[in-house]
């Protein structure tokens, strides 16, 4: 258990069927019965992944595959966000995201996982003939997708051939054929840096691709881990206990004893297939069909009745997947700020529109000249933000900068923008970008210009600034206890 302020913090599953039991518990889980993977269930993501307090969905009974095999759809909503972090339902998201850093990020602790010689992950192993990935309930999430995808809510296990170290990172997967999938990792990733390196030996890269399981082993698989360090250890360190995991039978890779299905394989040197479009977390598909490295699978680990986790971009404004990383993201950055020593962060929004990763909003106490462009600086360039950031937005810590209308007002009117804007060029950018030009896409450059807004008072005259006539913090608070039933109609 781990403390912050006076929330404890306690996760206290440690696997996805525990998670689904302590949701139920909380009343947000619903079941479906026979929707097909064809179609249904990519509809229900559309109808409730966009909705902060949407249900939990769990689809059985899908014709076409084996009884017992089942779907789960949006972990990270309604209360059951704040349990799947350890924290209570009574705090919103953004004391749930400094919750967070606070508990986890400021002292952070490193548990290594233990190896354990049996789990439920083995009570089917399927290898050879038995191979038969297409048996699992993958869906086609969206209309114009090019093919079933089996990898979204899905992290995979590499290790550094030079270094040794491990790597977890969440890099989706499209069904092929029954013995192979494919996985996209995008460049500058540490699994694409691990691949890359065995493909310059000659060798193919050994992958235990975790299909479902642990949610908090699934969200740290997309977000930003120090270079080095393997994210279930992280994961370890939050619980206070190690992650019990078995060795592969084929690549000695080990994988949590308790995920519901896992594949194990290698990626040849230049093995690719083509695949996609694929509707991207930017609601584009902006990387429309192409070539992609293969995973050639050797063995599948499952367990009995498996639940296969789904987590598909839906893109076009907030969805399952840009929430948990709005959390996640928002407080690593900030923790990035503090710990490169920039001082009166307030507050840190990803904003979930923009999949959490485009626009970033930073409320600061002003105590220098430059401290706001500094603040922009590190913002947008620091380990859990430089990855495809567009704009980066500092205002006056008077603004609630995750509250987009608010950010947007000080962004209008506390700025001249020909004075306000400074761009940062050459700057880390992902093929999901829609607005990345072909010729730069086709020769692989994979950069664009970062905009920094700074929308606090100025420095030299803030003194002088007009009086903002939004409410104070304490007159807010009166006019809802007073006359907040005006918009429920009760007295």
């Amino acid at each position: 258990m781990q403390q912050h302020g006076n929330v404890k913090a306690a996760i206290d599953y440690d696997d996805l069927r525990e998670w689904l039991a302590a949701a139920e518990a909380l009343g947000e889980v619903r079941e479906i019965d026979g929707a097909s993977w064809q179609e249904d269930i990519g509809l229900a993501a559309e109808a409730i992944l966009r909705e902060e307090n949407g249900p939990c969905v769990v689809f059985d009974n899908i014709p076409g595959c084996p009884k017992g095999f089942r779907v789960l759809l949006n972990m990270f909503a309604g209360t059951r966000r704040n349990m799947t972090l350890g924290f209570p339902d009574h705090l919103n998201k953004w004391e749930l995201s400094n919750a967070y850093r606070e508990a986890y990020l400021a002292e952070p602790k490193i548990i290594p996982h233990e190896i354990v010689d049996h789990g439920p992950v083995l009570e089917n192993v399927l290898i050879g003939d038995d191979i038969d990935v297409t048996k699992f309930p993958s869906p086609i999430w969206h209309e114009k997708d090019g093919g079933r995808y089996i990898g979204t809510g899905t992290y995979s296990i590499t290790r550094d051939p030079e270094e040794n170290w491990l790597n977890a990172g969440a890099y989706r997967a499209q069904v092929h054929d029954k013995t192979s999938v494919g996985i996209l990792t995008a460049r500058g990733h540490h699994g694409y840096i691990h691949r890359e390196k065995y493909w310059a030996r000659g060798e193919a890269m050994p992958v235990a691709m975790v299909l479902g399981g642990d949610p908090l082993a699934f969200f740290y698989g997309g977000v930003e881990a120090p270079y080095g360090t393997f994210e279930l250890d992280i994961v370890g360190g939050m619980r206070g206990r190690p992650t019990k995991m078995v060795r592969g039978k084929f690549t000695g890779l080990p994988f949590p004893a308790n995920a519901e299905i896992v594949l194990e394989g290698f990626v040849a040197p230049g093995k690719v297939h083509d695949e996609g479009p694929f509707g991207e977390w930017t609601g584009h598909y902006a990387g429309g069909r192409r070539p992609i490295p293969v995973l050639d699978i050797k063995a599948i680990y499952h367990r009995n009745d498996p639940i296969l986790l789904g987590v598909p971009p839906m893109g076009g404004g907030p969805d399952e997947m840009s929430r948990y990383r709005a959390v996640m993201r928002s407080a690593m950055i900030k923790q990035n700020m503090t710990n490169a020593g920039v001082p009166g962060v307030q507050q840190v929004w990803c904003h979930e529109v923009a999949g959490a990763r485009m626009l970033h909003a930073i409320s600061i106490t002003q105590r220098y000249p430059g401290h706001a462009v500094q603040a922009a600086h590190i913002a947008a360039q620091c380990g859990a933000s430089a990855y495809a950031s567009k704009y980066v937005v500092v205002c006056d810590d008077d603004i609630d900068v995750t509250n987009l209308e608010q950010m947007l007002w000080a962004m209008i009117t506390r700025t001249d923008p020909k004075h306000s804007i400074q761009f940062i060029t050459g700057s880390w950018d992902s093929s999901a970008d829609p607005a990345l030009p072909p010729e730069r896409r086709a020769a692989g450059d994979f950069t664009h210009s970062v905009a920094l807004i700074n929308a606090c008072k100025p420095w030299h005259w803030r003194d002088k600034f007009p009086p903002a006539n939004a409410p104070s913090p304490e007159v807010a608070r009166k006019a809802k206890e007073r006359f907040g039933w005006l918009l429920n109609g009760k007295s």
